[in-house]
């Protein structure tokens, strides 16, 4: 990647570009993908294909949102930070503000833990996560050996179920890859411009920043004055620091940081997450929703986007401090192996999080299971838009429930 201190395309045209994006780019990472690589490689040229090939592999490698850390890496090619920052401000925004309008309505309206129309919103969220689980099966664990750790990490996280054990199983997923999976790391090419994005000194800065907030926010929550508020900072930031395999798998580290700690019940955050599979742009927008409906903390519009920085400040700064060193650390296979692992563990930890709390607060009876299932059917074998499910559950929902 050239220089990213030396603008190539004018501020205005990055946030317009990612603003239409994130106005109607449906369908989640690997559809983002696909748009980023129609916009951005072949009608606009700003990237050719292999950086373009080479960007999204470094943020696949990285935790957090992929798709989002792609579009920040393309705008920092483009406009340097300030381009970085309005690329992820543009395809963020329109679903950040549909999220927080959401959460201030359901504030104000009040318990809707009942209604028709929340309860078709909940079972969307049961075939959305299936969904989910089952395309991350697939693709992360083909074989007995992953499957195998998969399965371990679900059994685990249901018998013993809060964040610090969450956290451990990610970890023991690396550890288990290092050990077993060195075999299936595939051997890649050394040759990567992307290293050539910014100096070593301050890519090490970075990261030691996002060390140092990973590991100084539950201090502080721990001793400051105000815990709540950095309790909240925390809750939100280690949840974007931990996603590894997919936007979703962000939904039980939020249930965990959220729901667990009575910050908000768990009808409006399943509520909150079906209707976040209706808009365009990043699942993470969900983290508007969630701030700006808990009761810890900063509330309202405010609250909502504080959380949605406070969940993207890892992703920014890994994207940052893992460029200048990209071309060193996609060759070394026990990273490479480690994140195999880590990937396998995630796809257990998702299948518990379907099961608790997903399936156990929403399949009542055999109406709603039949009800999930239909949504599960539509959209894994008939293709039918996320969005399109939700709006017709919804309805659906008020009618039945």
């Amino acid at each position: 990647m050239s220089d990213a201190s030396q603008p190539r395309v004018s501020i205005a045209n990055i946030f317009c570009a990612f603003l239409r994006l994130g106005c109607h780019a449906f369908g989640g990472p690997t559809a983002h993908f696909g748009y980023f690589h129609e916009e951005f490689v072949k009608r606009r040229r700003w990237i050719d294909e292999a950086e373009y090939a080479d960007t999204v592999a470094l943020c696949q490698f990285l935790p957090g949102p992929s798709s989002s850390q792609t579009g920040f890496a393309i705008g920092l090619k483009q406009g340097g930070l300030v381009g970085a920052f309005l690329a992820w401000v543009g395809f963020t925004l329109p679903s950040a503000v549909l999220m927080i309008a959401f959460a201030v309505g359901l504030t104000h309206i009040g318990n809707l833990a009942n209604a028709g129309w929340v309860v078709g919103l909940k079972l969307t969220a049961v075939a959305v996560v299936a969904n989910a689980g089952w395309n991350m099966a697939v693709k992360l664990c083909p074989d007995r050996n992953r499957a195998t750790l998969a399965a371990a990490v679900l059994v685990f996280l249901l018998l013993v179920s809060n964040p610090l054990m969450q956290l451990l199983a990610i970890l023991a997923g690396c550890m288990v890859g290092m050990l077993f999976f060195r075999s299936h790391v595939e051997t890649v090419s050394p040759n990567s411009d992307l290293s050539t994005s910014g100096s070593r000194r301050l890519g090490a800065i970075y990261l030691a920043a996002f060390a140092l907030l990973l590991i100084g926010l539950p201090i502080a929550a721990t001793f400051a004055n105000a815990p709540d508020s950095f309790a909240f900072a925390d809750a939100f930031y280690r949840a974007g620091s931990l996603v590894f395999g997919g936007g979703h798998v962000v939904l039980p580290l939020l249930e965990s940081y959220t729901v667990q700690n009575g910050w908000i019940d768990e009808s409006s955050f399943l509520a909150g997450y079906g209707a976040a599979q209706a808009l365009p742009g990043p699942l993470f927008a969900f983290s508007a929703f969630l701030g700006a409906a808990v009761e810890n903390g900063p509330t309202g519009v405010l609250g909502g986007v504080f959380a949605l920085v406070m969940i993207y400040v890892p992703s920014w700064l890994l994207v940052l401090g893992a460029m200048p060193f990209w071309n060193r650390l996609r060759q070394v296979h026990l990273a490479r192996a480690a994140l195999i692992g880590a990937n396998a563990a995630v796809v257990g930890l998702l299948f518990a999080a379907l099961y608790q709390p997903i399936w156990t607060s929403s399949i009542t009876g055999v109406i709603p299971l039949a009800f999930a299932l239909a949504a599960f059917v539509a959209i894994k074998f008939w293709k039918v838009p996320p969005w399109l499910v939700v709006l017709v559950s919804a309805g659906i929902g008020q009618l039945v429930f």
